[in-house]
């Protein structure tokens, strides 16, 4: 229940940073004056890293109050930031496939797929 909960609180705190990191990445490509495929790179990596940022501050923050410090807050951060990004990709791949009502192995596969392809 704790997990759930936990996912989707994560979910909710990347969604709106996904708009504010949408905004911020236009104006920043705006500003490099991008085009065309240099843009669509550029937003796809900047977005990403902006999840990652956020997942790194949720990420940091447990780690304080577990109060880890060297080797072992990098390993747990490692972790978290890679389990919280895994675990956002499956509910928004798992959306996907329901918008596009697949179930059994297409759902199966559309939904792996999907997240390695999200967590690159």
């Amino acid at each position: 229940m704790m997990k759930t909960i936990f996912a989707l609180m994560a979910a909710l705190l990347f969604s709106q940073t996904a708009f504010a990191a949408d905004g911020a990445c236009e104006a920043r490509a705006a500003e490099k004056k991008l085009a065309g495929a240099a843009k669509n790179s550029f937003m796809q990596k900047c977005e990403r890293d902006a999840k990652t940022n956020e997942a790194m501050k949720v990420c940091d923050g447990k780690a304080a109050e577990k109060k880890l410090s060297g080797a072992a807050k990098t390993s747990f951060t490692r972790k978290c930031v890679n389990d919280t990004m895994v675990s956002n990709a499956q509910m928004a791949c798992e959306s996907k496939a329901a918008e596009k009502k697949l179930s059994g192995a297409a759902k199966n596969s559309f939904t792996k797929k999907c997240v390695t392809d999200s967590t690159k």
